[in-house]
């Protein structure tokens, strides 16, 4: 194990080596977006230099390539945010369903706005989603990669108070 690699957990290694063999031999660099979600999962939701390093050496990938990925897809972070990652779809379908509404409520309910993470590192309100992919569910939200459709003022209420 080198140097970069230790700041990977076993867990992390187990898991990638997991995605890896779902690629052929020479792919393996194909587990890189599975490898930091894994990694990002276990270091408080968000990635380091140190954990994007460490997985660039783990996959054989230049350094760039992970940076690239990391920066690139939105559900990966590159500095500290809360606990429980909150989007809210708000791409024309979901509108028309009345997202507007859901993020000022989801705002007001937090004292945060789209961007920030409450002052106890609980939540974190991420920037306007273009599209999560559940159109005939609008609104809708995923949190921590889980989805809620057909939202209303209270059925967020009743989600977010369930989250510790």
């Amino acid at each position: 194990m080198t140097k970069e690699t230790q700041h990977l957990s076993e867990h992390a290694r187990e898991e990638i080596d997991r995605w890896i063999k779902k690629y052929p031999e020479d792919q393996k660099q194909s587990a890189v977006l599975a490898a930091l979600r894994e990694v990002q999962h276990e270091n408080n939701g968000y990635l380091t230099t140190e954990l994007m390093d460490a997985v660039a050496e783990y996959l054989g990938m230049p350094k760039i390539a992970v940076y690239e990925v990391a920066s690139f897809y939105s559900m990966l972070e590159t500095t500290p945010v809360g606990r429980h990652s909150i989007s809210i779809c708000t791409n024309i379908s979901c509108m028309l369903c009345g997202s507007d509404e859901i993020v000022k409520h989801v705002e007001n309910k937090l004292g945060i706005k789209t961007g920030e993470s409450t002052p106890d590192g609980k939540f974190y309100l991420k920037q306007e989603e273009e599209c999560l992919a559940a159109c005939c569910g609008g609104p809708m939200m995923m949190i921590d990669h889980i989805y809620y459709e057909n939202l209303t003022p209270e059925k967020i209420d009743e989600i977010l108070d369930k989250l510790d």
